[in-house]
């Protein structure tokens, strides 16, 4: 490829952006002890991370346009260092929200945005779709190498020097950025603060409510947050539908908003025609649907390795190493099957082989995990998601034009990260909740006596906290039970975790069968052949409606 630094520096920035959440995932007990947390900050921190991404997105976009795409490009990109390199000195659980979640959210609404518009700008043609494609595997390769890279230096080292490379990678960034052409330059326009409001608030409502589920349950309260002593249950319903129904108004009010700033002449966040748009309307649901799968998998894997089996992180990133090289391998292949096959029939196949993947694992739950089947299913995993990482990217930035390439960058950056903090947020919920539900059904059919199930019941009646099923048994000495009463209450937590594995697993599984249905819209010819001899075509398929 001709003018190869450009997409050399595209890619390591856009590697660095993905690497954060699968580095964190497998270090989650380690940082869980290192900062005195719990699971449940660290299920908020990573849900956060991509939400604070998702929320100001858009605006991050339009910053690009406004300022010049490089000069945003390269702001984020300083923004994300200090954000790095506060995480990598946090104290406490709150640094690294703030660090971590916040200021290196914020670098990325910046970078991720101005590398899809930038590609746009330096490539044409058959190059432009090359570099997509690199930029969706350097994706992919941080989703394949995180694990292992967060291992191995959670292990032997601190997982707070990941955070210290990251700096170093885009100080090297910042300094070869001036290789990337950028011949649009700044737009000059105005930007409509209150759009910005409604679009964030309303991604967070919806995420915060989705995440707090698991505590206050999905519609019947089940412990909702007490406020003046009161507990806080509007119509005794529970304030998870709240925050949900009112972060769907918002988003309502947010659409409705861009259409009048279009009719009155003025510059919208986003420009809501796009969206008639079927391939990029397909596009992004596929998105959606594969970075909240992506998520889900890594926030419940990692989590079950270490607090059930408790191994430390670079034996978590060892057992995850099957989706690691078959998500590189595929991403590589479903480059070169681009050239043959149609997108539309790479992305379905890479969706039923999610689907496939998942139904293999759920066979494949059992106390250890050491089963062929489980590496077989995280292979199939990593193999779809490599096949959907080759061609996404493509699919969203050849639907529009190179005036709204920045535009659909930053649609593209919301739908990524959206689906990442749902995923977190929903999986991560649902594993903690079918945690408690099942511990409390198991104390209560278990062999432990009435009193030391009351104990129990009255202990856990907050719900239960995600801990290492070997340190149950200190714990319910703790409590005053006895020897065999503590290993009662080993063997039901664990196989509660193992019973909240599965729930988790057929989560996935709907959500995978879900994204089939959205995918009717990508192309289903082959570029650069007509469309008459692509393989597997559909009249009809790119349809602007």
């Amino acid at each position: 490829m001709k003018n190869w630094p450009v997409i050399a520096i595209l890619a390591s920035a856009q590697f660095v952006m993905v690497l954060d959440g699968t580095v964190m995932n497998v270090s989650i007990s380690t940082v869980v002890e290192d900062l005195d947390t719990t699971v449940d900050a660290m299920q908020a921190a990573i849900t956060f991370y991509t939400l604070t991404m998702a929320a100001v997105m858009l605006l991050g976009a339009k910053l690009g346009d406004v300022w010049g795409r490089r000069r945003a490009f390269v702001i984020g990109s300083i923004v994300y260092a200090i954000g790095s390199l506060t995480t990598a000195l946090s104290p406490n659980v709150v640094v690294l929200f703030l660090g971590w979640s916040i200021v290196e959210g914020l670098g990325a609404v910046l970078v991720i945005p101005a590398i899809a518009a930038l590609i746009a700008d330096n490539y044409v043609g058959r190059a432009r779709a090359a570099a997509y494609a690199i930029i969706g595997a350097a994706s992919g390769a941080a989703v394949a190498a995180g694990p292992l890279i967060g291992g191995y230096m959670t292990t032997y080292l601190s997982w707070r020097y990941v955070f210290v490379g990251e700096v170093v990678i885009m100080a090297v960034v910042v300094l070869f950025a001036r290789r990337i052409a950028d011949p649009t330059g700044a737009r000059p326009s105005r930007i409509d603060v209150l759009s910005v409001v409604l679009s964030a608030a309303g991604l967070v409502f919806v995420v915060y409510g989705m995440l707090q589920s698991k505590t206050w349950g999905w519609v019947i309260p089940q412990h909702p947050p007490v406020i003046g002593g009161v507990e806080f249950a509007p119509l005794g319903i529970s304030p998870t539908t709240w925050f949900m129904l009112a972060g769907a108004a918002l988003l309502w009010w947010f659409v409705s908003r861009q259409r009048q700033l279009a009719a009155a002449g003025r510059a919208p966040l986003v420009d809501i025609t796009l969206f008639r748009i079927l391939r990029l309307r397909s596009g992004l649901t596929v998105l959606l649907a594969q970075y909240a799968m992506t998520a889900g998998l890594f926030f419940m894997m990692p989590v079950y390795l270490q607090m059930t089996l408790g191994l430390d992180a670079l034996q978590t990133g060892i057992r995850i190493f099957p989706l690691s090289i078959s998500l590189i391998l595929f991403s590589i292949l479903g480059t070169r099957l681009a050239l043959v096959w149609s997108p539309r029939r790479i992305i379905r196949v890479g969706q039923l082989l999610l689907v496939l993947a998942s139904f293999v694992l759920l066979g494949a739950v059992d106390i250890e995990l050491k089963s062929p089947a489980f590496g077989l299913g995280m292979f199939v995993a990593g193999a779809a998601l490599g096949l959907l990482a080759s061609q996404i990217g493509n699919v969203n930035m050849s639907s529009v034009g190179e005036d709204q390439s920045s535009e659909v960058g930053g649609l593209q950056g919301v739908f990524q990260n959206l689906g990442s903090s749902l995923g977190t947020a929903l999986i991560g919920s649902v594993l903690i909740g079918t945690l408690a539900t099942s511990f409390a059904s198991g104390v209560a059919t278990s062999d432990l006596p009435q009193d030391t199930q009351v104990v129990v019941a009255e202990a856990t009646q907050g719900g239960v906290n995600i801990v290492p099923a070997a340190s149950v048994p200190d714990l319910a000495r703790d409590a005053g039970l006895d020897d065999a009463e503590a290993a009662e209450l080993e063997r039901v937590y664990a196989d509660s975790q193992i019973e909240s594995l599965r729930v988790s697993l057929v989560a996935l599984i709907v959500i995978a069968l879900l994204s089939l249905f959205f995918s009717r819209g990508i192309p289903a010819d082959v570029p650069g052949r007509p469309r008459s001899e692509s393989p597997g075509s559909d009249e009809g398929a790119e349809v602007v409606t």
